[in-house]
């Protein structure tokens, strides 16, 4: 029986200016959860994108199965069990389950696609999962989480028995991760062998066998989980101790900066009330659909506003659409930040200058290159973004430098208030200090901040004033030294009293 389904040797890959893998070796046994952690930027998405067919290598051994690889593409890695589900899902919103879980591989009778068969099929493997949707469900109707588990079984429909996940828990709620975790251990028992990569390290002590851990594009170590601490494996990732994971600034709360009253926008956001200090970071806390990014888009006028007022600096301001929002100096970091925060195939000089324009241009409408090249090196360098030059696309760059280029493009017009929405998301654990560090710059410039985040020890520990929301309202407000899990928690959870009929009757 072979000790390993899955032996890369010596494995070199690069990009033009980019030496992404640099003589790494990895390997996976059959029926274990193989994490692969690294920092963003590590090449634990590039080491897998070669497994899976999707880069082809520059130099390097492969073995699957016991059979030596030469020429590994997509099709090939399918053949011989290898699926991938990618971050970002790679889905067909307008078709239904079973046509996304076998499209490419459609079931025909007489040369007619069979829906029939195919339904009866994807249920089976469903069923397989105690996954509980229907395959004649469009997927666009579908949550984020439930997406996921169909991405789960479109790659055991191809008989997969190398599954590779990449952050397969960034958008799913404490129930959806269990769920995902009750699946990963079942097919585990299957014989399957899973890669798992996450930052978020608290999962790790649910599923993983062992750890695979890499730096700047080179393996460091391999152990097994039971055998090391999670210190141990965060000063592996990132080459030194991290001795402050939520690193926090004291500061003298100043001036009311902004205020938001009786703010209303559809069903989510309703009849919201806050303000926000010079010198506070304020965390706004709850669970998934409570209304947290439903609030922010309203506040920064993507979303329309039923009523409501907004005040900023004592002047009542109107926002009804984000260029009035970012004139009077209030932005926003939207929670997707590839989708909605950047234009990835532009440079970085473009990124930071395209929502600043209207300061860089002349009474002529040409751009000042000598002004656009001094607002972007002093960017570059106040937030250390690491990048070869600004001539580079924003998509090539790792989570972090890519939240820091957003952060980046408002703070060269001195905004005022800067709202992040789950800032942290998909990024890894030294890039988040650098996150919350940035964080607490902007709290001592004078500059207000307040920030949605879906992770609990994150909102306890960086912010100064934490508000909960539950149900489309703000149902909790603690200082930082007054809030606990529980009453945080208990405040995400009340909802409205909805009244049974039949109790009236």
């Amino acid at each position: 029986m072979l000790e390993y389904i899955v032996e890369m040797e010596h494995i070199q890959k690069s990009f033009p200016g980019v030496k992404a893998l640099d003589d790494v070796s990895f390997n996976l046994k059959a029926g274990e959860v193989m994490a692969l952690l690294g920092e963003n930027g590590a090449g634990k998405s590039t080491l897998m994108k070669v497994l899976s067919g999707v880069y082809t290598r520059d130099s390097g051994d492969i073995s699957i199965f016991g059979e030596t690889v030469t020429d590994l593409t997509p099709k090939k890695a399918q053949e011989l069990g290898v699926a991938i589900i990618h971050q970002e899902l790679n889905m067909c919103a307008h078709l239904s389950v079973a046509e996304n879980i076998f499209l490419g591989r459609e079931m025909t009778r007489s040369g007619v696609l069979s829906n029939k068969e195919m339904n009866s099929q994807a249920q089976k493997i469903l069923d397989r999962l105690n996954i509980a949707i229907s395959p004649e469900i469009i997927v666009g109707d579908l949550a984020v989480s439930k997406q996921q588990m169909v991405e789960i079984a479109k790659a055991l429909s191809t008989n997969a028995r190398i599954l590779i996940m990449d952050e397969p828990t960034s958008a799913l709620t404490s129930k959806e991760i269990d769920d995902l975790f009750a699946i990963i251990r079942k097919l585990r028992e299957e014989g399957c062998g899973i890669v798992y990569i996450s930052h978020r390290l608290e999962e790790l002590q649910h599923i993983v066998d062992r750890v695979t851990i890499m730096r700047d594009g080179r393996y460091v170590t391999s152990m097994d989980f039971a055998d090391t601490s999670m210190q141990e494996i965060i000063s592996n990732m990132v080459g030194r101790e991290i001795k402050e994971k939520f690193p926090k600034v004291e500061s003298r709360r100043g001036r009311k900066i902004l205020e938001v009253k009786n703010l209303n926008a559809g069903k989510l956001v309703r009849n919201i009330n806050f303000e926000l200090h010079e010198g506070e970071i304020v965390g706004i806390a709850g669970l998934m659909g409570a209304g947290r990014t439903e609030m922010t888009r309203a506040v920064f006028g993507v979303d329309p506003k039923e009523s409501g007022e907004i005040i900023l600096d004592g002047k009542s301001i109107s926002i009804q659409k984000p260029m009035d929002a970012i004139k009077n100096g209030l932005v926003l970091v939207p929670e997707d930040r590839k989708k909605d925060g950047l234009c990835t195939k532009l440079s970085i000089r473009e990124n930071i200058a395209l929502p600043n324009l209207d300061i860089l241009c002349g009474r002529a409408g040409v751009v000042n290159r000598a002004k656009e090249t001094a607002m972007v090196d002093q960017t570059v360098e106040e937030l250390t973004i690491r990048l070869p030059n600004a001539e580079v696309d924003a998509g090539s760059l790792s989570g972090g430098n890519q939240q820091k280029v957003v952060v980046g493009k408002w703070l060269a017009r001195n905004s005022r208030v800067v709202m992040f929405d789950e800032p942290t998301r998909g990024i890894d654990v030294a890039a988040k200090v650098e996150i919350y560090n940035l964080m607490n710059r902007l709290k001592q410039s004078g500059i207000g901040v307040f920030f949605v985040s879906s992770e609990m020890p994150e909102i306890m520990g960086i912010s100064d004033r934490i508000l909960v929301m539950c149900d489309g309202r703000i149902t909790g407000e603690f200082m930082a030294e007054e809030a606990t899990q529980n009453r945080i928690l208990e405040c995400a959870t009340k909802f409205d009293q909805k009244l049974n009929p039949a109790a009236s009757l």
